[in-house]
């Protein structure tokens, strides 16, 4: 998305993009945005192809970066070796620290929300930094962002319930909802937790998915901002390259991003523990 030293000749389509978003209605308006290759070509297109690609630019690089993880993984277990190579090395150490991590909180029972939790957390965080790369876009922030940070909440929220029922069956989950009452007073107000018990559930994975949506989408206007001062800048120069004063904010978003992937995942994470491990507690 981003070099230190941008052409000056991409400087207007900074205004066009910010343009696209400001139409797209989920970015206020005049915030400057970053070109990337989908917006470069959606501004260059017309007619249908050209909405298509601005509505849908979150969506297809969600699907890239999900193909590229796919296609690293596969080239990883292919072949696995008594004494791995650099990549299988990288991917073993890297699950072997998330399933530690998660059964640490969860405890042992939890390892098998392993493969669920740790493939959000690596997803979304290849997502956020997926935007420090030239020519992409981070496709949980930006217009349309807000769609990607609510899908995932979402299949968190859908998996926790299910997890729920299926380890508390349909009364036990409906217990749990009700606020597990155990005396008279719990009871009578039973009335009054479901439906707030009810709301929080709902709540939960929403403030989730705002977060992670604001935070990214942030960083992204934080850096097309310095981005575009550092072009105007020495402008009068009449010169392809500007100043990278956006250059110290790319270390920034580079440790943000890593810090909201952990906080979606270590939330999540919590949500399973309330839903599931209390109650393996208790029995």
């Amino acid at each position: 998305m981003t070099l230190p030293a941008l052409p000056a000749m991409l400087y207007p389509l900074l205004a066009t993009a910010a343009e696209h978003g400001a139409e797209g209605g989920a970015q206020p308006s005049g915030a400057p945005v970053l070109p990337n290759l989908v917006t470069i070509i959606a501004a260059r297109a017309h007619g249908p192809l050209g909405e298509f690609l601005h509505h849908f630019e979150n969506v297809i690089y969600a699907f890239l970066v999900a193909i590229l993880l796919s296609l690293l993984a596969w080239r990883a277990s292919r072949n696995r070796q008594m004494v791995p190579g650099p990549l299988q090395n990288l991917f073993e150490m890297l699950v072997s620290g998330l399933d530690n991590f998660f059964a640490g909180i969860l405890g042992p029972q939890g390892r098998r929300f392993t493969p669920f939790l740790g493939t959000l957390f690596i997803y979304i965080w290849c997502m956020n930094l997926f935007g420090l790369i030239p020519g992409m876009m981070s496709p949980t922030g930006g217009p349309n962002g807000i769609n990607t940070t609510i899908a995932l909440a979402i299949c968190v929220f859908l998996y926790v319930q299910y997890a729920g029922l299926k380890k508390l069956g349909f009364g036990g989950y409906f217990f749990h909802l009700m606020g597990s009452p155990r005396d008279a007073i719990s009871w009578v107000l039973v009335p009054l937790n479901l439906p707030i018990h009810v709301i929080g559930e709902l709540a939960k994975p929403l403030s989730l998915s705002l977060r992670l949506f604001g935070n990214i989408t942030g960083e992204d206007v934080l850096l097309a901002a310095f981005l575009g001062l550092g072009v105007t800048a020495i402008s009068f120069l009449h010169v392809p390259v500007g100043i990278p004063l956006h250059l110290p904010f790319m270390f920034l978003a580079l440790l943000t991003g890593t810090i909201q992937a952990l906080v979606f995942t270590l939330l999540s994470t919590v949500y399973f523990s309330m839903m599931v491990a209390e109650h393996e507690e208790h029995h």
